[in-house]
């Protein structure tokens, strides 16, 4: 992460064919995430709709030429962090994306908060710190979602990282449901 100014720790994505494990959770996860997406695009006036199958989407990504997986296994060890960032990696995106917590915080690490900072237009911005125990999973838009303002829906901003290792080691698997480019 140091050599793209992302933070401090690792990152490792994965190839085709995914992990069994790691193919089953995107590909099973999608279908119930898919009409929350297309509710989210209809509120906001978009006009893209999301398939109810993920290989169908994935066909979407590949005739914009993004083919490459995007599921990833992070890994931080004490002083490491994750900057404020959006997994955006082409045209096509999808606006939910899952992080799977597999080790238990207080036991294996101290600190490592997950943090979402969600940006309103002519507001100050606004965090949220998580502490999800190990197995739990965080589903948090990828870019934005919509926000019911004065005067109708509008797209409020979202930024996630990770706070700093303060102790131990942190392990974490990221499902995002678009390929890059």
């Amino acid at each position: 992460m140091a050599r793209y100014r992302f933070g401090r720790g690792d990152y490792k994505y994965f190839n085709y064919p995914l992990p069994h494990t790691v193919q089953d959770l995107r590909e099973h996860s999608y279908p119930y995430l898919a009409p929350l997406a297309n509710e989210w695009n209809q509120t906001l006036g978009v006009r893209d709709r999301f398939p109810g199958k993920h290989a169908d989407f994935l066909a979407i990504c590949r005739r914009q030429g993004q083919s490459r997986a995007t599921p990833l296994l992070l890994h931080y060890e004490t002083g490491d962090f994750n900057c404020l960032h959006q997994d955006l990696y082409g045209a096509v995106t999808f606006p939910l994306q899952m992080t799977c917590f597999l080790n238990k915080p207080g036991l294996d690490y101290e600190g490592g908060e997950f943090v979402l900072v969600e940006q309103q237009p002519r507001a100050q911005s606004r965090p949220e710190v998580i502490t999800p125990d190990r197995g739990q999973i965080v589903i948090f838009a990828t870019r934005y979602r919509p926000a019911k303002g004065m005067r109708g829906y509008y797209r409020t901003n979202l930024r996630h990282g990770v706070s700093r290792i303060r102790r131990g080691t942190r392990f974490t698997l990221g499902v995002i449901y678009h390929d890059s480019e």
